[in-house]
């Protein structure tokens, strides 16, 4: 094996074998030779280079996202860094733990005017867990830190100069991948390399000092009675469920909660929570009331007493809006990490995880009589025969096509989706339990899909399939370049010639205006990708073709496939606003 002879890179590659994190992420460069060679040198490390750093970023995301262990992105200096931000605010929103690793030039070349040089630390100091800017290394190259940065090297005692910036750097690197590892966020690791920057040695010499931390210990004593008096006296009880991973709430405590009067559960498809009496299409319900004579009085049937949530963000504005204006007199969250005031009414903050609350708050429980349940699973019944007659209904169109495109997912895939009209359209829709459905929700950007799906796609024995829109799949096409796409990746794009969103949105008028600033109509052809990235490709436009299509899409093969279906730019934002119209 191959070690840089920087000491800061030897100790940044021993901190990540004694915490086994092994998967890096490299984007080519020269600055962090250093790195680059010390990790792909040592078959500890599962290695992976991709040019384009936001993709890079994003393609680390996924991966981290299904092993729920950190993994490394290391790029050279310069704005190469600031091409992961996308990736790490989405990452910082959705606890995702990352680990950036950039190199840099030496502070004393820092705004003198050198190449490829900008002010790196702390550049993502909004949106980290925490910034680690380690000290440049004075053992090498030390005749030009005399030179250039005498207050570092001010004598010929190298040896014990360099003993005060190893101790500062373990003890940095240290708090850093403590951070990533039990508070699963994003951090940032910065550190200065000055030339030359290629001389390897066999073996190291060094051995980094590491201080290993446990998770975060929250010996909360609560006084459970009153908080179990309030929930079994309260008739009318809301749980609503944002992004959640799937496989995570024991099946005991979705039971109690399916089967209690006095619960509506309201999940979406990014929930990964299953029950045939919890209502997973929240829109279907609140969309009918708002269209409602009698407004005011179903939305105050609807209010609950006691609104309970855990998980990530909530997509559907409509359950937002709704709770701002009919607040609950209580509102807990269940969480061991943060609790966003979503509603305006957070009244208790829950440190702990769902199953433990669950175990506190429902064990032996009683209930008071009440029809809250009852009442809108009658409405929720009634709506999804009026759903399942407009389909029969409804011409060739994007709600058509997501119809069709969920209910043909074979069991047991991992189901990606880009955001805004994808994720949307999604939520209107029941899967089968056995999907786990993933969605970059912490920023709702649709930059980073396409990689963020490969890169989840990479430790995942079961195939994976992105569903994405024409906007988000050309935005993320740079996702695909990159040599570690399974054949069983699947990718279905729908080419509605444009934002298709902006067109359901008030205020919208037919102007070239709109259509170019807002819509960004575009006439691009989607084949000439999967061409150049040798992916299996078919692009369908009607209902005969789709359902013939689908017949070989998901069997095996030696190359991913892209399924391109395009649908009536003009049409499809009728046919979803006239939907809600249909069902009420």
């Amino acid at each position: 094996m191959k070690y840089s002879t920087i000491p800061s890179a030897q100790s940044v590659v021993y901190h990540c074998k004694a915490r086994d994190i092994k998967n890096i992420i490299i984007s080519p460069g020269s600055r962090n030779a250093p790195l680059t060679i010390s990790f792909t040198e040592d078959p500890f490390f599962n290695c992976f280079s991709i040019v384009d750093e936001r993709c890079a970023a994003f393609f680390a995301l996924g991966m981290a996202q299904q092993l729920k262990q950190p993994t490394v992105i290391l790029c050279t200096s310069g704005s190469a860094l600031l091409n992961y931000y996308p990736a790490i605010a989405e990452a910082f929103y959705s606890d995702i733990p990352i680990i950036v690793i950039s190199a840099d030039r030496p502070p004393y070349k820092v705004d003198i005017g050198d190449g490829q040089t900008i002010r790196q630390e702390n550049v993502f100091e909004n949106h980290i867990g925490y910034s680690a800017n380690l000290k440049q290394d004075v053992c090498h190259a030390a005749h030009k830190v005399r030179k250039y940065a005498a207050d570092q090297l001010t004598d010929n005692n190298v040896d014990q100069f360099q003993a005060l910036v190893q101790q500062y750097n373990d003890e940095t690197l240290d708090k850093a991948f403590n951070t990533a590892i039990t508070n699963a966020s994003p951090v940032h690791i910065n550190i200065p390399f000055e030339e030359p920057l290629y001389e390897t040695v066999e073996e190291s010499s060094l051995i980094p000092q590491v201080c290993f931390l446990k998770g975060p210990v929250e010996n909360i004593k609560l006084e459970w009675q009153d908080y179990i008096n309030s929930w079994q006296s309260a008739s009318r009880k809301m749980v609503l469920v944002g992004v959640n991973p799937p496989n995570t709430i024991e099946q005991r405590y979705l039971e109690i909660l399916a089967k209690d009067p006095t619960v509506v559960v309201m999940t979406e498809c990014t929930s990964n929570l299953f029950h045939p009496n919890f209502f997973p299409n929240i829109d279907s319900i609140i969309a009918p009331i708002e269209k409602s004579d009698s407004k005011d009085e179903l939305f105050k049937m609807l209010q609950p007493e006691i609104v309970l949530t855990f998980g990530g963000l909530i997509v559907s504005k409509k359950i937002k809006a709704f709770l701002r204006d009919y607040t609950p007199s209580i509102h807990w969250h269940v969480d061991t990490k943060k609790a966003n005031n979503t509603f305006f009414c957070l009244t208790q903050h829950f440190k702990t995880t769902p199953n433990d609350f669950f175990e506190n708050l429902l064990e032996n429980s009683t209930v008071p009589e009440s029809n809250y349940y009852d009442y809108w699973a009658k409405k929720k019944d009634h709506y999804k025969l009026r759903r399942e007659k407009y389909l029969q209904e409804i011409p060739f169109s994007d709600m058509l096509v997501f119809h069709l495109a969920l209910k043909g997912i074979p069991r047991d895939y991992q189901l990606q989706l880009s955001n805004s009209s994808t994720v949307r359209y999604a939520q209107l829709f029941d899967l089968d339990p056995s999907i786990r459905v993933f969605c970059n929700r912490g920023t709702s950007g649709i930059d980073g899909s396409t990689s963020t799906a490969i890169g989840a796609s990479i430790y995942d024995p079961n195939p994976t399939l992105l569903i994405t829109g024409d906007l988000s799949f050309i935005y993320d096409s740079n996702g695909l370049w990159n040599n570690y796409i399974k054949p069983n990746l699947r990718i279905i794009v729908i080419n509605n010639d444009g934002g298709g969103i902006f067109r359901i949105l008030p205020g919208k008028e037919e102007t070239d205006n709109f259509n170019t600033f807002f819509e960004t109509t575009h006439k691009l052809n989607i084949q000439s990708l999967p061409e150049m990235y040798q992916f299996e490709f078919e692009s369908v436009s009607n209902k005969i073709d789709l359902n013939k299509a689908f017949r070989n899409f998901y069997k095996e093969s030696k190359k991913p496939k892209i399924m391109e279906i395009k649908t009536p730019r003009l049409l499809n934002n009728n046919i979803l606003l006239s939907y809600f119209d249909f069902i009420s």
